[in-house]
Order: structure tokens, then C-alpha cells, then sequence
């Protein structure tokens, strides 16, 4: 580049206090002479160059001199930060080329098979922000439309895994657990790893944010504690208490996996490829050697037969083989939500009720969970085959599990705790008397969606009425809460067109899946 166009180039650095979410953000204003000089366009990829730092950015054009003035250039909360300079620094802003990973996007749409180097090559870009929002999504629907076969989704895996830190711990046996989904309220991921903590077995969990559910573990853990924990936090927290339950995003494990995420969140992709490598990247990268997956299989899970549930498990275990981690995969019961509540702390208070053994705990979260903290006790060479459930259950019900927890919660910072749910709330109630035949997971879960879970942590669905439970006409099935007016409208209206319940007689209730 020419000393004269440089010249052109330099704009004073302007810090603009808007939250990007996972999207480098620019902003020039129209009036710029850098912006008409070289032509640039709105939702344009620029490169920024300072001190021999260099990010890319989507640029915005404003009218606004309060926003930037025609010689600054502004940069959202993210790209500041990433960038890592004072504000009125000068910087040199150019044309970015485009990622050329496209090339190998474009082959995946036309239908042909990518290799190990082409995802690494697609997720480096990814991380370099050389990629837009349109171009992620590109990515996670020709993959989706395409399909991906199992070499590929190995070395999808592989490339998410090696895009972001790798963390190791001192112990030969790093135990973790993954649910698949489509289950609301299912939490058993936060009783499970502090009987696991506490019987002496290493469990650093870490987690996503819900994608397409009302909550995830991530959400409902942050009602209890702080969860956006470093690796040097994760570590320390990790040798004091033998486990951490923690948000992945900020150990910037596959943070590949989590910028694509933020792209699927909105357009509700959840395909079998991506969700295999999303998982198994999380879990070698945070260091795990044993790994139980659990498949809920249901009419209205995210998987819905067996057959398909069988499918996943051989893929599981081919992938297991082939990366070095012991793997095993149990397929459970998914033909209703887990526990009483949907949403963020209505799940925590479940958890919580569970491990306090409180009297009115949901039966079905605290024997899912036990059944679930067995088979991992059983990775345990010292445990014999079949002894993990009742160690399981003797840990949650003398308190050391409990205690584990409330460890757990002191060493990730606690918070002040409430389990308010929010003031908007309805009835839903019976239109027949008979018997509960069958629970739509999926309607209930958009229905807690609609009523502002995950964002709005004390807004979703409590569940009065499961499986095989007698009602009566105009009794109330669950209560739907809401923080605001708009999202309250929205669920209830959504609730009243269907309220995801059948009634029946008793002699049609749904019957559940045999656990295997």
C-alpha cells in the first residue's frame, strides 16, 4: 500500500457501547472520506489494522455524527475489544478479500464431499471473523441440506476441536455427560455431577447456552452461580471442589462451535452432523476421557424413534473410537418434559428440591438423574458393574451431593438466589376430564420460548399434570409465566391454540420407552 493511500486510510478509533454477540461490528459515517474514496459498501467486510493487529468487521454506514464522525471509525463492544486499543488510536481500514473457504462452501452445496483440510480451513476463517452471518449460515445449511457422512463429521469435529484451547487436567479418569435434548426441564446434568464430584471422580462440565430450548444447563446453573468462568477459573475451581458446572463460551473451548451456534440459535438449525461435532469438540476439548451420551427417544423428543436412536449411537461410538475417548450411550425415555418446570429457574428450583431430598422433589428428574450418575460412577474401575445407582442414590441422600453443590456454587461466585417466577402468569386448564395420554415436549418448550425463556430467566412453564395423571374438567395443567407483556400475549395466544396436552382414557397413555 502506497505512503498517500495510508494516509487516506487512518481514522481515529471511536468505542461504540453496542453488543455484537459473537459479530465484529464497524461503523463509518456516510459522510467519510475514506467511505467514498474507496467505495465502500454497507454490510461490506473491512480489515482493521493497528500496531501490527489486524481483525475483520461488518461495516455499518451511519448518518448519526453522535455514533461516529466522518474521521473516526467506530467499533461495537466485541471488535474493540478484540482489536485491544485505546480509544482516538489511529488505525488503517481496508477492503478485507473474501474467506476463501467459500470455495470449499460452494462445493458443499453442490453436494460434494469436504475434507479434514477444508473444515479446518472453514473454521480458521470463522475465527478470523472473515466470515458474515449470511455466510455462517450458508456453511450450516449446506451441510444440513447435504448431509454430512461420518468421515466428515469426524473431521468437523476435529477442525471445531483444534479452533479454540485445549484444557487438560491430573487425572487419568475426566468424566462428562451430554444430553441430546428435546426434553424440557430436563436438568439432570446438575444433580449428576455433584454425586460424581463427590465420590471422588474429576467432572468439569461445561456447557452451551440453549439453542433451540427454553434453557440449558448453562442458563439454569447461572440462577445459582456465576458460570462465565475463564480456564484459569475453570482450573481452580476444578481442584478445589473435583468438578465445575460452567459456560464454554468464555473457556473458549471450540469456540468455532460456538459462533456457529449463534448463527443457528435464530434460525432454529439443529442438524444430526453439526449437533454430533458440537458435542464431542466441547468434550475433548475440555479434557474429558469418559463420556456418557443420553438419547431421549419420544414422539415429540428431538428424536422420535428408536431406529434413529440406534443410528446416532453407532455414530457415537464410531466417532468415540476413532477420537480416543471411551464412550457410551444410553437411550432413554423421552415421551414427556423431566421434572415440573420449564425454563431457567423453575429448573433450578427442581434441581435444588432434588438434591435438598425435599418431599415434594420431581420423582422422575431425581431417578433419571441416579440411574444416569450410576452408569458414569460405573467408568470408576473400583465400582463393579451394576453397584453405580445405589452409590449414586447413597451419596444424594445422606447430603453429600448437596454439599458438593453448594461447594460447587461457593467456588464459582454465588449469587443472591431467587426463585420467583415471573408476575405475568395463566392457567392452562382442561377442556375434558379423562386421563393425560400424551405431552407435546416440543409445543411445551415453544410455549416457554414464547414466554421469554431462556432470556428472561423467571419466565416459562410449570407443569401440574404428567403422564397417566387423572383430570378433571377446567382443572389447571400448568401455569405459563411471563416477565413482559408482549411475550405474555405471545404464549398465550400460542397455548390457546394448542395446549400440547391430550386427554384420554387410560388405556391410551402414551407408553414410555424402554431405557437401554
Amino acid at each position: 500500500m502506497s505512503t498517500e493511500s495510508t494516509t487516506k486510510a487512518m481514522l481515529k478509533l471511536k468505542r461504540v457501547a453496542i453488543d455484537t454477540y459473537h459479530e465484529n461490528v464497524a461503523f463509518l459515517h456516510r459522510n467519510c472520506e475514506l467511505y467514498r474514496a474507496e467505495g465502500f459498501q454497507a454490510l461490506s467486510k473491512i480489515s482493521i489494522m493497528a500496531n501490527g493487529s489486524r481483525i475483520h468487521a461488518v461495516l455499518n454506514v451511519v448518518d448519526d455524527e453522535h455514533i461516529v464522525a466522518p474521521g473516526e471509525l467506530g467499533l461495537a463492544e466485541q471488535a474493540f475489544k478484540q482489536l485491544s486499543m485505546e480509544e482516538q488510536h489511529l488505525v488503517c481500514v481496508e477492503h478485507a478479500e473474501p474467506p476463501a473457504s467459500m470455495d470449499a462452501v460452494r462445493r458443499k452445496i453442490n453436494g460434494e464431499r469436504l475434507t479434514l483440510a477444508d473444515f479446518q480451513f472453514i473454521t480458521e476463517d470463522i475465527i478470523d471473523n472473515r466470515y458474515s452471518r449470511m455466510e455462517m449460515a450458508t456453511f450450516l445449511v449446506a451441510c444440513a441440506q447435504s448431509g454430512l457422512d461420518r468421515e466428515e463429521i469426524l473431521y468437523l469435529t476435529q477442525a471445531m476441536t483444534d479452533s479454540g484451547k485445549r484444557m487438560s487436567w491430573d487425572a487419568t479418569l475426566v468424566a462428562d455427560k451430554h444430553c441430546i435434548g428435546g426434553i424440557p426441564g430436563n436438568r439432570t446434568t446438575m444433580i449428576i455431577v455433584p454425586i460424581i464430584a463427590a465420590h471422588g471422580l474429576l467432572m468439569p462440565k461445561t456447557s452451551s447456552r440453549a439453542i433451540t430450548s427454553p434453557a440449558g444447563t448453562a442458563d439454569t446453573m447461572a440462577v445459582l452461580s456465576e458460570v462465565n468462568l475463564s480456564p484459569e477459573s475453570m482450573h481452580r475451581v476444578v481442584n478445589k471442589t473435583q468438578a465445575c458446572l460452567a459456560w464454554g463460551g468464555k473457556a473458549k473451548l471450540a469456540p468455532a462451535d460456538d459462533i456457529l451456534i449463534s448463527v443457528e440459535r435464530p434460525l432454529g438449525i439443529d442438524s444430526e452432523g453439526q449437533m454430533l461435532a458440537s458435542i464431542l469438540s466441547k468434550k475433548l476439548a475440555a479434557g474429558a476421557t469418559h463420556l456418557l451420551i443420553d438419547i431421549p427417544v419420544g414422539a415429540t423428543a428431538k428424536v422420535r424413534h428408536m431406529n434413529q436412536a440406534l443410528r446416532l449411537r453407532k455414530m457415537f461410538e464410531y466417532l468415540g473410537d476413532r477420537l480416543g475417548i471411551h464412550l457410551e450411550v444410553v437411550i432413554t425415555d423421552g415421551s414427556q418434559p423431566i421434572g415440573n418446570g420449564i425454563g431457567p429457574v423453575m429448573e433450578a428450583r427442581d434441581v435444588m428440591m432434588v438434591l435438598e431430598n425435599h418431599i415434594n422433589a420431581p420423582a422422575d428428574l431425581k431417578q433419571k438423574s441416579l440411574r444416569l450418575a450410576g452408569r458414569i460412577l460405573e467408568f470408576d474401575p473400583d465400582v463393579r458393574g451394576g453397584q453405580g445407582y445405589s452409590i449414586a442414590r447413597d451419596i444424594l441422600e445422606d447430603g453429600r451431593a448437596l454439599k458438593k453443590m453448594q461447594e460447587i456454587i461457593k467456588e464459582q461466585g454465588s449469587i443472591e438466589i431467587n426463585f420467583e417466577p415471573a408476575e405475568l402468569f395463566i392457567d392452562m386448564k382442561a377442556k375434558q376430564a379423562g386421563v393425560v395420554t400424551a405431552i407435546d415436549n416440543f409445543q411445551l418448550a415453544k410455549i416457554a420460548r414464547r414466554a421469554g425463556a431462556p432470556m428472561d430467566k423467571h419466565s416459562g412453564v410449570d407443569l401440574n399434570k404428567k403422564l397417566g395423571d387423572s383430570v378433571k374438567k377446567g382443572e389447571v395443567l400448568y401455569r405459563i409465566y411471563a416477565e413482559f407483556p408482549a411475550d405474555f400475549k405471545f404464549a398465550q395466544t400460542l397455548a390457546k391454540e394448542y395446549n400440547g396436552y391430550t386427554i384420554g382414557s387410560a388405556d391410551e397413555v402414551q407408553q414410555p420407552y424402554m431405557e437401554i
